[in-house]
């Protein structure tokens, strides 16, 4: 196409013109264009001018730096093509560079309008500057743009991403034209305050819903630890018909990660492969870390193989899932292929690394890993690394030398820290150091209920009933009290929660029964169609 294109096609400036709308342009042949225009001096036609600025500067097929440079060369700029290259910055992730020509707008005696402040606004929001979005806001005000839709979404938007929320409920409650925009803007922004009762009451007040809020609201439960509502939403968002985004998948998928949700992650997976959804790093990763913690590794190492690009953030999720599962082996195999592969471990990979150390009792590869955090890769260890090195020492049953770590770590020893040596204290019944570790707990205000229920298991484990007794009155004193134990169990697709001591389930009898069953080791088996034998109904 580029061979005689000029001749054949360049015969007019009209012609040239319309030939910016046909997609099989090149940028060459773009610029062939341009020069036509140039050389007609029809590049002096403010539509002209805009619609070539615009191709260059906004289309996939365009070159930012040459719309810019080319914006600069046109003698008459209309605000139309300020806005479009305001806009490219902004959607080109260069929101410092829309600010700036902003300013030169506003210095060339230009007005700005609607669609310039919903540009800036954005801009605002992608450099977390709320207070030059204050400034924007008063602008708008000023030249009496604020009550249009795009300015009143874009300064919404900014309010509640910057965390001022009131101020976006304020303008969201004054908006006559709320539409899905304002909504989800809103919503999200309750969701990054933590105040997701709030968002889901605006949730289920809006008119109209679409995938980007529907997965706002999914996200945020997510987010806050609310898995389980995440994961009904995201039901009940199939039976609304709504295909669900990029974002609300990934959030579904951590959902399922906590609870154990596999055979809803299975039904994503599948979800994602029907509809041909791309296997980014972020969806790989989350599928990955899905798959590893429901203990389906080979599915995690066939997704984690399958990905057409892997981060440090991939690599660490599938060395984390094999190093809770006990294949430490595999993740020094892992390590070294993600350091081939051009990667380094992040903090959050030594975590992972020095516990499979810790669990496979490595203490010199677990020291020297250590160790090379600082001096290899740059990373101070934090707190956790501090305590995965105690609990690899004192499973080693060095517990002077994790006494050691305790003493002259750089940062104060945290409940995780205290708790492994205490743990290490315990195996190796050290009830001195096992009681000063505790009023160490106690000085920081750490002492929950495992710490005190570890302690009066140290001393039982020494018969030192006294001590045991006395502990426990302490506890009630204090009215500490132990986390009760949870556990779940995904059946036919619904996630099923069980805490020690509740018996709200709607089939407690049934499960109490069966329990019973097992325990005492009855040998009566018997088809659904059978009648339960009496034995099993009084007991």
């Amino acid at each position: 196409m580029a061979v005689g294109f000029a001749s054949k096609y360049l015969k007019s400036s009209q012609r040239a013109l319309s030939l910016l709308d046909q997609p099989w342009l090149s940028m060459s042949q773009i610029k062939e264009i341009q020069a036509h225009l140039i050389v007609s001096a029809t590049i002096s036609d403010p539509f002209a001018a805009g619609k070539l600025v615009a191709i260059c500067a906004i289309s996939a097929r365009g070159d930012l730096s040459h719309a810019y440079s080319l914006f600069r060369l046109v003698p008459h700029r209309s605000t139309f093509m300020w806005n479009t290259m305001l806009r490219a910055f902004v959607e080109k992730n260069e929101a410092a560079n829309a600010v700036s020509l902003y300013k030169q707008m506003v210095r060339s005696g230009l007005l700005p309008n609607n669609y310039t402040f919903s540009f800036l606004l954005r801009a605002c929001v992608d450099l977390s500057e709320c207070s030059l979005g204050l400034g924007y806001h008063g602008q708008a005000v000023k030249l009496g743009w604020e009550s249009y839709d795009f300015v009143q979404n874009g300064l919404i938007h900014l309010y509640a991403t910057c965390g001022c929320v009131d101020f976006a409920r304020k303008l969201f409650d004054a908006s006559l034209n709320r539409d899905i925009v304002t909504w989800t803007a809103l919503i999200n922004g309750y969701v990054k305050s933590g105040q997701v009762g709030i968002a889901r009451e605006l949730f289920d007040e809006m008119p109209e819903k679409n995938a980007v809020s529907w997965s706002a609201m999914i996200t945020g439960y997510a987010q806050v630890g609310l898995f389980r509502e995440a994961l009904e939403l995201f039901n009940t968002m199939q039976l609304a018909g709504i295909r669900p985004n990029h974002a609300g998948v990934v959030s579904t998928l951590s959902a399922c990660a906590f609870l154990g949700a596999l055979d809803q992650g299975r039904w994503i997976h599948a979800y994602i492969d029907k509809h041909k959804m791309e296997l980014d790093r972020v969806l790989g990763t989350a599928l990955v870390d899905m798959y590893a913690k429901c203990g389906c590794l080979v599915a995690a190492g066939h997704v984690f193989d399958a990905m057409p690009n892997r981060d440090v953030y991939a690599f660490t999720s599938l060395i984390s899932g094999l190093a809770n599962h006990g294949q430490s082996a595999r993740v020094f195999e892992l390590l070294i292929r993600m350091q081939n592969e051009g990667f380094e471990p992040n903090d959050v990979t030594f975590i992972c690394i020095l516990s499979a150390c810790s669990r496979m009792g490595l203490v010199e590869e677990g020291l020297r890993i250590f160790e090379s955090m600082r001096k290899v890769y740059g990373i101070d260890p934090g707190v956790e690394h501090y305590g995965c090195l105690v609990d690899l020492l004192g499973r080693a049953g060095m517990l002077e030398q994790a006494k050691n770590v305790v003493r002259e770590m750089p940062m104060e020893p945290d409940s995780y820290v205290l708790g492994a040596l205490l743990n290490a204290c315990r195996v190796r019944g050290d009830l001195e150091l096992g009681r000063e570790v505790v009023d160490g707990l106690v000085k920081r205000n750490l002492d929950h209920g495992g710490v005190h229920v570890l302690l009066s298991n140290i001393y039982a484990s020494a018969n030192k009933w006294g001590d045991v007794e006395n502990v426990r009155k302490k506890m009630e004193a204090k009215k500490v009290r132990k986390v009760p134990g949870c556990s779940l169990i995904e059946v036919d697709g619904v996630v099923c929660e069980f805490v020690a001591g509740d018996r709200s389930h709607a089939r407690m009898g049934e499960i109490i029964l069966l329990s019973m069953v097992s325990d005492r080791h009855l040998k009566y088996i018997w088809s659904e169609d059978d009648d339960i034998p009496t034995e099993l109904v009084n007991l």
